[in-house]
Order: C-alpha cells, then sequence, then structure tokens
C-alpha cells in the first residue's frame, strides 16, 4: 500500500520537474537519500562530480525514460519528495524556542560558501564556515538567509606536475551546470540589480540556491550590458589585486543589500561573515534615510543594533584596506547623493585617526563602527582581537574591548561518512544533531569497543582505496610510466595508522614542521612492526612563493623516499577530498603559530568519524583539548616565528607519534582491538563532536546575537526612529562637550569594615545621565567595576558620587572613571570615550 501511494505521488507531477526539484536542492550534498537516483540515471558522472544538476543536465532522454520509468524509481522518487515535504512541515528548533521572538529573517553575507563541490565557490576555512552554518539554519529552522558572489572561475583547481611545482587551473563555471537557478521577478524577467556609477551603470544578474528551507543569493556581473572590463569583476575569489577586491565587495555589501531590497525582504539581523561585507553597513543605512527620511546618524545608531560583525583574522594585517583614491570615484558620489554626509566623515567610518587624509580605509573598522555586537570565532581569538581592536577603544582595559567570541562548528551531517552516519543514528536515533546535544553526548557513550573500531577500519579502508585511485590519476596525468602507475595503484596499507595533514600551504601553517628531521620522519613511517602512513593536501595561494615552495618540499621529500614512502600528496584539494580525509585518517595533525589559527575547522571534522586530534594549543583545539581525547603540542604561549621554537615543537611532534600514538594503536586485546584508542575515541566523539558542531554555534548565534539583535533592532525603529534619534543625539553631544568633563579630588574611608569613595565629577555642557561614574579596580579573571551614585550638586557644576566597597581590597587598588552612559546603547561599541582619575 506504501509504494503504491508513493508511485502514485510520484506519477502526479512530471518526472523532470521532481528530478529537477531535487536536484537543485543542495540538501543532497549532506542527506545522501537522493545518491541512488543520480547514481541510477549515470554512476560515472555522478562518482566524478557529484553534482545532480549536471547528471541531469548531462543524460540523454531516452535514459532519462528508461530509469523514471521503473517502478522501484517511481517509488523512491515518490519517498524522497515526500520526505522532503514532511520535513518542511516539522517542527523545528527555532520554532519551538522563539515562536513570539520579533527575528523573522537573518541576512547572512559572505564572500564564500562551501555548500558542496559542485559548487565551487568557496577556498576554505571562511566558506566553510559559511555553508556549514546556512546547513545547521537549515535544520534547526532559524531564519537565515544567504547572500553572496558567484564566481565565473571561483578559486583555482590544483595540478602537481612532475616536478612538485604547483600548476594554478581556471575554469570556467558554467552556470548551466551548477545547482543555481536565475532568480525572476513577478512578470518572469531575470532579476538583475543596477549600481549606478557617477559615469556608468553596473549591472548584477541574480541566482537562487535551495539549502533546503534556506536560500543562499548569489551576484555575477558577468552581464552583456556591462564593459568588458567589468564583467570580470566577480571572476575569481581571491584573485587580482586591491582594486578588484574594492569592486567585489562593492558587489557584495552594496548590490547585496539591494537585491534584499528588490525582493522585499527587510532583514531585522544582518550578520556580516568578516569586514568583506561591511559596505552593507553604509547600504541598510541608505535604506533605512528612504524609508524614514531621516539623517544618516539616526540611520545608523538604527541600524547597526541589527547588525552583527564576525572577525576572523588573527594578524592586524589581514584586514582589507582601500586607499582614499580608490573609494573616491564611486563613494564621493554615493556619500554625497545617497548618504548626504561629507566624503570625509563617510571615510572617518573607516580610519583610526578621522584626520589623516593618509590612512586607508579599514572594512573591518567600518564593520565595528557599523554592528552592535562583534565576535571573534575562538575564545582564543576573541583575546586575539580584543588587542587588534585596541586602538579603535583608547584607555579602555584590553579585557572590556567589546569584541567576544562564538567558536565556530561544523555541520557534522556533512562530514559523517556513511559508516559513520550508521554508527551514530544506531546509536543516538535519526537526525540527532538537531535535538539535544546533551543526550548526544550522553548516548554516543554506549557505543562499545567494537562499534567505534569497526568504524575506524571501515573508513581507513575506504580512504586507502580512495588514495590508491586518485594517485593513479595524478601519476598518469603527470605522464608516468605504466609502472609507476601501477605503483602508485597499490601504495598504503588499510591496515595502517594513518595520518592526515590537509589545509592551505601557508607559512604561519607551518606544514613543512613533519620535515625538520627528514630521517627521522622517514623511520617513523618506515617501522616494519608498526608502520606510519601519512597522506596530505593542500593549496598555496598562486601569490604565495614560499606557500609553494612548501609543497615542493614535500613532493621532493615522496620522491626521494620512493613508492614505499608511506607518504601521499593529493593535489586540488577540496570539499569531496576533505570528506574522503574526514571520514578515513585516523589522527590529523595541525601545525599552525600560534596565535595565528583563528579557529580552524578541518580538525573538527574528524570528530564525528572517530578520528582524533593532534594539534599546537591553537584555535578551537584549546577549547577542546584534554588528554582523554587527543594530543597537544605547545606551551600556551606565543614565540612568534622563533626557528628554535619550531624545531623544539617538530621533536615534540615525532615523540609524541612514536612514544604515544603508535604503541596505543598497535596494542591490541585478543579481539584485535585497542582498547586505549577506543576509549579516546568514545571520549573524543561524546564530548567534541557535540560542543563543536555548526548546530551549537548558530543555537549560540541566536541565543546570544540574532534574537537581542533583531529586539534591539526593533526597538530603535519604533515610532521612527525616536530611540534611534536619543542615541545618535547623545553621541553627538559626547563628541561635542566630552572634553569638558573633569574630576574633583577622590576622598576614602573606611567605615565599619568597608571602603566609603567620595568623588566629584563636573560633567560641562553634558546631562550628567549621560555619563557613569565607576571604581575600576583589576581582577584575576575579570576587572572590578563598582558603579557610583550620584548625589547632589556641588560646588556650582559639580556633582557628588560615592560607593562602598569591602575593605578586603586596598584603596589604592580601585580608580574612579567616567564613561558615556545610555539605557540604550553598548559602551564602549557605540561610544568609546572614557576619562580616569588621575
Amino acid at each position: 500500500m506504501g509504494n503504491l501511494q508513493y508511485t502514485n505521488l510520484a506519477s502526479e507531477a512530471n518526472n523532470e520537474d521532481a528530478l529537477a526539484q531535487l536536484a537543485l536542492d543542495v540538501r543532497w550534498s549532506w542527506n545522501h537519500s537522493t545518491d541512488e537516483l543520480w547514481q541510477r540515471l549515470n554512476p560515472e558522472l555522478w562518482d566524478l562530480t557529484h553534482n545532480p544538476w549536471i547528471v541531469l543536465q548531462t543524460v540523454s532522454r531516452e535514459r532519462l525514460e528508461s530509469v523514471t520509468s521503473d517502478a522501484g524509481f517511481q517509488s523512491l522518487l515518490g519517498e524522497l519528495r515526500q520526505a522532503q515535504q514532511n520535513e518542511r512541515e516539522q517542527a523545528t528548533w527555532f520554532r519551538q524556542s522563539y515562536a513570539k521572538s520579533s527575528l523573522k529573517t537573518v541576512a547572512y553575507f559572505s564572500m564564500e560558501y562551501m555548500l558542496s563541490e559542485a559548487l565551487p565557490i568557496y577556498s576554505g576555512g571562511l566558506g566553510n564556515v559559511a555553508g556549514d552554518q546556512l546547513k545547521a539554519a537549515h535544520d534547526l529552522g532559524v531564519p537565515v538567509i544567504g547572500v553572496g558572489l558567484l564566481y565565473q572561475q571561483g578559486y583555482f583547481r590544483q595540478q602537481i606536475d612532475e616536478n612538485g611545482n604547483q600548476i594554478a587551473l581556471y575554469p570556467f563555471n558554467d552556470p548551466g551546470q551548477l545547482p543555481i537557478k536565475p532568480l525572476r521577478d513577478e512578470n518572469g524577467d531575470w532579476l538583475r540589480i543596477t549600481l549606478r556609477m557617477p559615469d556608468f551603470s553596473l549591472w548584477l544578474r541574480t541566482w537562487e540556491v535551495h539549502v533546503g528551507r534556506r536560500k543562499l543569493y548569489l551576484l555575477d556581473t558577468n552581464d552583456p550590458a556591462n564593459l568588458p572590463e567589468h564583467r570580470g569583476i566577480a571572476s575569481e575569489l581571491y584573485g587580482g589585486g586591491p582594486d578588484l577586491r574594492f569592486r567585489q565587495e562593492l558587489v557584495l555589501g552594496i548590490g547585496g543589500w539591494r537585491l534584499l531590497r528588490a525582493l522585499g525582504i527587510q532583514p531585522e539581523v544582518c550578520h556580516l561573515n568578516e569586514g568583506h561585507a561591511a559596505f552593507a553597513v553604509l547600504e541598510r543605512a541608505r535604506s533605512y534615510m528612504d524609508d524614514t527620511g531621516q539623517p544618516f546618524a539616526v540611520a545608523l545608531a538604527v541600524t547597526r543594533a541589527g547588525n552583527l560583525f564576525t572577525t576572523h583574522t588573527p594578524v592586524e594585517a589581514g584586514f582589507d584596506r582601500f586607499s582614499e583614491d580608490m573609494m573616491r570615484p564611486f563613494f564621493s558620489w554615493y556619500a554625497r547623493e545617497r548618504v548626504r554626509i561629507p566624503f570625509q566623515d563617510l571615510m572617518a567610518l573607516g580610519r583610526l585617526n578621522p584626520g589623516d587624509a593618509s590612512e586607508p580605509f579599514n572594512m573591518a573598522y567600518l564593520a565595528i563602527r557599523g554592528s552592535g555586537a562583534v565576535n571573534g570565532v575562538s575564545r582564543l581569538h576573541g583575546q586575539v582581537s580584543r588587542k587588534l581592536f585596541e586602538p579603535l577603544f583608547p584607555r579602555w582595559p584590553a579585557e572590556e574591548i567589546p569584541v567576544g567570541y562564538v567558536t565556530n562548528g561544523v555541520h557534522m551531517p556533512t562530514w559523517d561518512s556513511a559508516e559513520a552516519d550508521r554508527l551514530w543514528t544506531a546509536t543516538c536515533g535519526i537526525k540527532p544533531w538537531r535535538g539535544d546535544l546533551q543526550k548526544v553526548e550522553e548516548t554516543i557513550r554506549q557505543a562499545d569497543d567494537a562499534a567505534l573500531w569497526r568504524l575506524r577500519t571501515d573508513g581507513r579502508k575506504a580512504l586507502v582505496e580512495y588514495i590508491r585511485k586518485r594517485c593513479a590519476r595524478q601519476a598518469a596525468g603527470q605522464g608516468g610510466s605504466a609502472q609507476q602507475i601501477a605503483e602508485a595503484g597499490r601504495i598504503f596499507d588499510p591496515g595502517t595508522l594513518t595520518l592526515g595533514f590537509a589545509r592551505r600551504f601557508a607559512a604561519y601553517k607551518r606544514p613543512t614542521l613533519l620535515l625538520h628531521d627528514p630521517e627521522r620522519l622517514m623511520r617513523i613511517l618506515t617501522n616494519a612492526q608498526r608502520p606510519v602512513q601519512l597522506v596530505l593536501a593542500g593549496k598555496a595561494h598562486p601569490a604565495d612563493e614560499t606557500g609553494k615552495a612548501m609543497i615542493r618540499a614535500w613532493t621532493d621529500f615522496i620522491r626521494r623516499a620512493g613508492p614505499q614512502s608511506h607518504v601521499a600528496f593529493l593535489s586540488d584539494y577540496d570539499m569531496l577530498l576533505t570528506e574522503q580525509l574526514a571520514g578515513g585518517v585516523d589522527v590529523w595533525v595541525n601545525t599552525p603559530r600560534r596565535p595565528w589559527e583563528a579557529s580552524g575547522t578541518s580538525g573538527m571534522k574528524v570528530l564525528v568519524n572517530g578520528g582524533l586530534n593532534l594539534s599546537e594549543l591553537d584555535g578551537w583545539w584549546v577549547e577542546a583539548y584534554a588528554p582523554e581525547v587527543g594530543w597537544a603540542i605547545g606551551d600556551g604561549n606565543e614565540h612568534g616565528d622563533d626557528p628554535a621554537w619550531d624545531a623544539a615543537e617538530a621533536e615534540t611532534l615525532y615523540e609524541i607519534i612514536e612514544t604515544q600514538i603508535v604503541p596505543e594503536f598497535y596494542t591490541r586485546d585478543q579481539d584485535g582491538i585497542p582498547k586505549r584508542w577506543a576509549a579516546r575515541m568514545r571520549e573524543s566523539m561524546a564530548r567534541l563532536t557535540p560542543q563543536f558542531s555548526a548546530h551549537r554555534t548558530v543555537r549560540e548565534y541566536t541565543d546570544r546575537h540574532y534574537v537581542p539583535a533583531a529586539e534591539a533592532y526593533m526597538q530603535r525603529a519604533a515610532e521612527g526612529g525616536k530611540l534611534g534619534a536619543a542615541v545618535a543625539a547623545w553621541q553627538a553631544n559626547l563628541a561635542r562637550h566630552w572634553q569638558e568633563v573633569r574630576f574633583g579630588p577622590l576622598k576614602v574611608e573606611r567605615q565599619d569594615g568597608a571602603l566609603a569613595f567620595e568623588v566629584v565629577v563636573y560633567p560641562g555642557a553634558l546631562d550628567p545621565s549621560a555619563i557613569g561614574v565607576e571604581l575600576f579596580a583589576d581582577g584575576a579573571d575579570e576587572p572590578l567595576r563598582v558603579p557610583m551614585d550620584r548625589g547632589g550638586k556641588v560646588d556650582g557644576n559639580g556633582f557628588l558620587y560615592s560607593a562602598r566597597t569591602p575593605a578586603a581590597r586596598n584603596a589604592d587598588d580601585f580608580t574612579a572613571r567616567v564613561v558615556p552612559y545610555h539605557p540604550g546603547a553598548p559602551v564602549p561599541l557605540e561610544a568609546s570615550r572614557i576619562l580616569w582619575q588621575k
């Protein structure tokens, strides 16, 4: 009866339309229930591309009719369509948790999205975060929509020649073969957005990607109406120079917000995933000006409450900066005609010193000055970011710089292998990540040693098969002999301990740290009784000669060692390769130079598959590491690029592998199971997988940022922006009169076991309600802040402030200070002035 129902359901609609709906929803990139459909249509093409839309576009009419007429295929298609419909109707975490919330839409802006290898508009970590969070938003029902760019070439594809040199290739992204479709207006016309420049118009084509319940909107500049030089603005990700980057970010921020307006979407929250999208701050404020007639200062005060800025940059040099000469052609006109402020006032939003005409425009500064909250992407990165942004908040203690953190996570259903998915489902139930993550931790602990070890054995075997095919193909592509191709197809052993290292090849990631002592590494790898094998992958930016030299160092090592080296370098590191590595390696190795790894996500992907981590105490691993779940190098301090420290950490790496990892892996019980290894797997999976899942991350963003930001924006926007206008007036008064504020003498007495403080403060022309007076003392964990109560007027224009504190601290520990105060504004984010009592 069930099959008949599904068959009838499938037969009600055209098979092609039904298949197209499934193929254009990239939910298949993590929910593999549709894989069988595409395999039956064209198994070879599916295996090579994992792109259902290409399969559907390529298959012949005869083949399509033959396969889809099969009763079994019809039944499966009907089941999948029904499951898709059922999922859309199910109650979600967000609906259950925030049924009455004012949050209806979060617009998430990012330069890249890693959703699938079938949509190559990503490079690495930033896109990984964006794609995984969009998928988790689907799972949880959080109303996020993505905004990004459709690149004609995307990031480069990598080929390694016979000498170990990286060759950058730029294949064209044919939109007709990507799982996207043009956006249409109500008349069926292709929706195009116009950016009016002083001397020309830039036309932006728009596209739509379905990510389950969520959507990703993409813009591209390859419109025939554009000048030839402008059609290539969205040509490649992170290519070209500053001028191309400036234009891309103009398209993303200004064009992206205009696209939302054209679609009738009015987000309460705008999430800027890195400073690339910061121009959206300006366009959002301009849109509010158009809607309400308010001036720019009020529009910015209103809209910034609904903006969130996430920084991923661990070094000050990593922020995008644009010269005044680059900014002027568009923004002098934009400032005058659109937001109606002087051009230099607009430039000041991106400068540390507003009066310095030689200072470039910093996109991160604009993002901070246009957002109601700022966060880093790990606990350590939050600390690093507070130091980076200290100049924007002069004289404020480092711990009070307004940058928090939300540690990244990965979308576990995307990165789990088929074997891992079966284990998690059997142990924790269907779709465990959408429910109570604490329950996931409790239930996975019930998995027995045999099941855990079987997961690792199966995963490693699948990876070895994949490596052999890939290496044989690489050898053939490099013009290898028949013998070399055959040898490449036999490398690695499914029973050997397998280490993985794959990431962008950049100096700070120290990808050659394991090569510090090549002879010792070779002894570890080729130990006859307890061998180790190492698989590597990664790209160097085409302009990074140091990174490319590091790739050559590894390929030289492999070539010298010969086919028995137990090392393989897999070219063209992409999402599909990442999935294979994450599912198969036993230990993921990560060696960044602390604190330059803002978070890192590559090591998180192995958790769900029972993989373990050997990593520097940097980024996410600082929060994750415990002796029961993996291994760590580093002492928790920064050592710069000291060669002696690099050498010491290389020695530590070798020692941990030799004396801890290898013995634990190969010490087996009577059933052939390494009991200690299985226990470590269990603890890692139970403790870390929920903690570093994108579902936890998106929940945290929703609880701590999205919902509060939506409420703050709505409050400021109410009554025509009344509260926003009050905040803007308060800020203007602070700017005009702060220099008039001064202290009188501070008095302190010991009274009944307490310290009684009194101080006179002269606010000048400021209303005393616009400031707050506090006692401040450094603390071991966090500073102590004691508000002082305002008393009567004294000595003309002065006011007496008083406070009592326990006498446990010395009076000399405390300093009085004046800070801006407004009940509806976060300080110091929206008012960074501060006055300390001398």
